[in-house]
């Protein structure tokens, strides 16, 4: 793996506490970069604009427009990107690089279509029964649009690793929009609300062009094979499924706070909790790490076991392939193992950090009451989506299903009831779906460990599966048979 993952292995391979710390302050840099960017962004245009002297209503219609387009944005391109991932790490595989553009036009012809079916109809509620301007209501459609274009062109980038350029890209678009917002209140004296909406909008706008000039730079040609894309999403349904599923179970918990009595209702349309939000959102940057540290070591080290394994497979002995078998899910345990142990150090030490720096900064009271819990439990659920890209390793869709199902089944029916026990317990419905799913990730794992061979040897097809009268069951007769059949057909 080329770039951040080659850099983190460096790092890592010291197997030092302080070179763990030193390849987690790296991953996070180059990771969560653009959301850092965008965070900056926002309190930046606060300060300089004089957001905070304005009426608490305005803030907070402000506030919730920015947080449904970054939570909806994100659930309307879920059920697409394990999909059109798989079809274009086939195709770079095989080496057709001219199918990846039918690939992004299909795909984006799809989210932004799944996304106008869930944003204009609550953009219509917003401007009816909410009685909030038309010109803020497309202002901030305009902005889930387009934040939807950037999320859906990161996927490309990201999967060719550039993420290098997907940072640098949002920090240019938040500096060109830093630069708009001040524009726009002091030079044409614009409301400072509608302001900073358009200029992140524009920044959007920007982010998106450039990541698809990045994109068209790396693959030029097109094929025109839009159908076999199509045939990619009913081939892999289940992977539709399983990262929706999961995706969903990220928010159900809040989305089960909204509504509760303790809700805050804006405009008669949008719904959060903010005090459980920002807890939410805290405890997620805690753990937030994992998942690169855990990409970058499995394609720098576990890759290699299970490639070995593959070609064994292909034109080893069977003792050749017994081995190899060995060593990937060795390898497979250390990488879970060495998650849990990297992160666990980065989580507390975080954790410290957070309950000892934010409240100076007015993050007390109730959010770090609610914090820990959920700090746990996106802990645990990170360490199961490390466990459900094994899954997806080994085609293992259906237990890739089931444990997304799992986990959201649980998290919603847990958060119901952690809703009504005292606030420090209010993360328990997070911990106890992240531990079922993680439970129902690891049986699979170890299912398929003992079962691999029948897995690989024991699930193609001889003949071509068909619909239709069944060919006989006879491979070879005797002449001298048939001869005496015919006879008796003759005879009849």
């Amino acid at each position: 793996m080329a770039g951040i993952g080659v850099r983190l292995n460096r790092i890592f391979e010291k197997q030092t506490i302080t070179t763990h710390l030193v390849g987690f302050f790296y991953s996070i840099v180059i990771t969560v970069a653009p959301m850092l960017a965008v965070i900056i962004t926002v309190l930046l245009m606060q300060q300089l604009l004089g957001f905070t002297k304005l009426d608490y209503a305005r803030r907070e219609l402000f506030s919730c427009t920015l947080l449904y387009t970054f939570v909806f944005s994100l659930l309307t391109a879920s059920p697409f990107n394990a999909v059109l991932s798989r079809y274009m790490s086939d195709t770079i595989y095989e080496e057709r690089f001219e199918d990846i553009v039918p690939c992004y036009y299909v795909g984006l012809l799809l989210n932004v279509g799944f996304s106008c079916v869930i944003g204009i109809p609550f953009c219509v509620w917003e401007y009816v029964v909410g009685g909030v301007d038309i010109l803020f209501v497309f202002a901030g459609y305009c902005g889930y649009m387009s934040l939807t274009l950037v999320f859906y062109s990161m996927l490309y980038l990201s999967i060719c690793k550039d993420y290098k350029k997907i940072s640098l890209f949002f920090g240019i678009g938040m500096i060109f929009t830093i630069l708009l917002s001040v524009i726009f209140v002091y030079g044409f004296q614009m409301d400072i609300i509608y302001a900073m909406l358009i200029a992140m909008d524009a920044g959007f706008v920007l982010i998106g062009v450039l990541e698809f000039a990045q994109f068209k730079g790396y693959f030029r040609e097109n094929s025109g094979k839009y159908k076999a894309v199509l045939q990619y999403f009913k081939k892999y349904w289940k992977l539709v499924v399983a990262n929706f599923l999961y995706s969903v179970g990220l928010y159900v918990h809040n989305f089960v706070f909204w509504s509760t009595d303790m809700k805050m209702v804006v405009a008669d349309s949008f719904v959060c909790m903010p005090n459980y939000d920002m807890a939410s959102c805290i405890a997620m940057f805690t753990n937030i790490s994992a998942s690169v540290i855990f990409i970058s070591r499995v394609e720098m080290n576990f890759h290699d076991r299970y490639k070995a394994y593959s070609e064994a497979v292909i034109g080893g002995r069977g003792i050749d392939i017994e081995n190899t078998k060995k060593r990937m899910f060795t390898q497979l345990t250390e990488e879970l193992m060495s998650l849990v142990r990297i992160q666990f150090i980065v989580s507390i030490l975080l954790f410290f950090v957070c309950i000892i720096v934010l409240p100076r900064f007015g993050l007390g009271g109730n959010v770090m009451k609610i914090y820990p819990c959920l700090a746990a439990g996106y802990f645990i659920l990170f360490v199961m989506y490390a466990a459900i890209i094994f899954q997806y390793y080994y085609n293992d869709l259906d237990g890739a299903v089931w444990t997304s199902l799992c986990f959201v089944t649980v998290t919603y029916l847990g958060s119901i009831l952690s809703s009504r026990l005292p606030t420090i317990w209010y993360g328990l419905g997070l911990v106890m779906g992240a531990y079922a799913g993680w439970s129902v990730a690891y049986y699979r794992l170890r299912r398929i460990e003992k079962h691999l061979d029948i897995h690989i040897f024991c699930e193609g097809n001889i003949m071509k599966r068909g619909v239709g009268k069944r060919p006989s069951n006879r491979v070879y007769v005797k002449q001298s048979i048939l001869e005496q059949e015919k006879v008796k057909k003759r005879r009849r």
